[in-house]
């Protein structure tokens, strides 16, 4: 799964997140992945604006989908994990 076209201006002022992936495939990481990055590491300006360009019911649904299947081994730090988990269902279900 690619991003949209309405993501890839979000990710090169965060390219310091993807250090690991080769800049021609920054703009193609999996939307999973982008989320995943931005809930451990990004600021909370920066996460806002993912949520803003994605959709908070499209993060939503991907955070879920990948908590479920995962579950407490997945790529989020527990911490957060926890964190989004309530408020994603206090605020955005």
């Amino acid at each position: 799964m690619e991003n949209s076209l309405k993501l890839k201006p979000l990710l090169p002022k965060n390219a310091h997140l993807f250090w690991y992936s080769k800049d021609s495939e920054k703009e193609n990481l999996p939307l999973p992945m982008v989320l995943g990055f931005f809930i451990n590491n990004a600021d909370k300006e920066d996460l806002k604006a993912l949520f803003d360009f994605v959709g908070i019911n499209n993060a939503v649904a991907v955070f879920f989908e990948q908590t479920k299947i995962w579950g407490n081994r997945s790529n989020y730090f527990p911490e957060l994990q926890n964190y989004f988990t309530q408020y994603f269902t206090r605020y955005a279900l």
